[in-house]
């Protein structure tokens, strides 16, 4: 009898996690949220997600072209705006057309979505730019817009949803990208603690691999040739051309590997923004379920074994 308890317990525990999990925030369609990123990829998919459903969308994109776009493709209540979240000035500015919609009731939701991985590579291979400009838009942006908007999200009690990755839990390849992640789950993780008191609920969205413009194979090929050829003929040599063409090739495989199903992030978004009780963290994707979440608890001594296994072999190593 006592060997189905922990079974009756776990049962009861999920059961318990399901009701509330399916209980939502009422009068959503008076709700405004902010999404960052929005001409392409998740953020384009969740500003017309979220319209369909009837939330009152702000969408900030970079581009005019992405904003007329959304436009076209959704209903009168969305709005867009255009923001460049590498700029003080443009955060301002959208923060103030913020406030001119959303009045005294405040901000319901803030998305940061919008994020780049370009320039990548070996960490050897890269400069202090090219860290600086990844971490400007994934990390530093971020926190900018986060800060801007953070007295109108006291004001309705509202959602910080920001989005990291499954590189913000394991890192196994250079360049800004895994540190911004790392840096976003550090910054989530202080501000949900700061902002309890207020009633501001901060989730966490850790994808996996999916396909969208910053995984475009291509872009990221082209990016790797670029950077091998300003190399100094000493490190090429080290490495190795074949360390190049296998490094593409793992790439290449890796990025065939990419789900197109997009909704397994965006409806992890729409539950953090619509839920009563939302999770502290949604992981979206098999792999980031199966692979790499799990990795993160092993001990590091058994994950460089893993990673390095996977790693091409500089010239002169293999």
């Amino acid at each position: 009898m006592w060997l189905y308890l922990p079974v009756v317990l776990a049962g009861l525990y999920l059961l318990r996690r399901w009701h509330r999990e399916r209980q939502m925030v009422p009068r959503l369609s008076e709700k405004y949220v902010l999404i960052t990123g929005c001409d392409s990829g998740f953020g384009n998919l969740l500003a017309r997600q979220l319209d369909a459903r009837g939330l009152r969308v702000l969408a900030a994109c970079l581009t005019k072209t992405g904003a007329a776009q959304l436009q076209a493709a959704t209903s009168s209540r969305l709005q867009t705006v255009l923001l460049d979240v590498t700029s003080s000035q443009s955060i301002a500015a959208a923060t103030a057309w913020v406030q001119e919609r959303v009045g005294n009731q405040g901000l319901w939701g803030l998305v940061n979505n919008a994020g780049i991985t370009i320039p990548t590579a070996p960490n050897e291979w890269l400069t202090r730019d090219d860290f600086v400009k990844v971490l400007d838009v994934n990390l530093v942006g971020l926190i900018d817009v986060t800060l801007s908007l953070l007295p109108l999200l006291r004001r309705a009690q509202g959602r910080v949803v920001n989005v990291s990755s499954v590189m913000g839990r394991v890192s196994f390849f250079g360049g800004g990208y895994c540190i911004s992640k790392y840096g976003v789950e550090a910054f989530s993780d202080s501000l949900r603690l700061e902002m309890r008191s207020f009633g501001v609920k901060v989730c966490m969205i850790e994808p996996g691999y999916f396909k969208t413009a910053i995984t475009n194979a291509e872009s990221l090929e082209n990016n790797f040739l670029s950077v091998w050829e300003k190399l100094p003929k000493e490190t090429k040599a080290s490495y190795g051309e074949n360390y190049l063409k296998a490094f593409l090739v793992s790439l290449k495989k890796m990025l065939n590997k990419c789900s197109s199903n997009l909704t397994l992030v965006t409806d992890c978004m729409e539950h953090a923004l619509t839920s009563r009780f939302p999770r502290t963290r949604y992981s979206a994707g098999w792999d980031a379920k199966l692979i790499y979440i799990p990795l993160s608890y092993l001990p590091s001594a058994l994950t460089d074994i893993i990673f390095t296994w996977l790693y091409p072999k500089p010239a002169g190593k293999a």
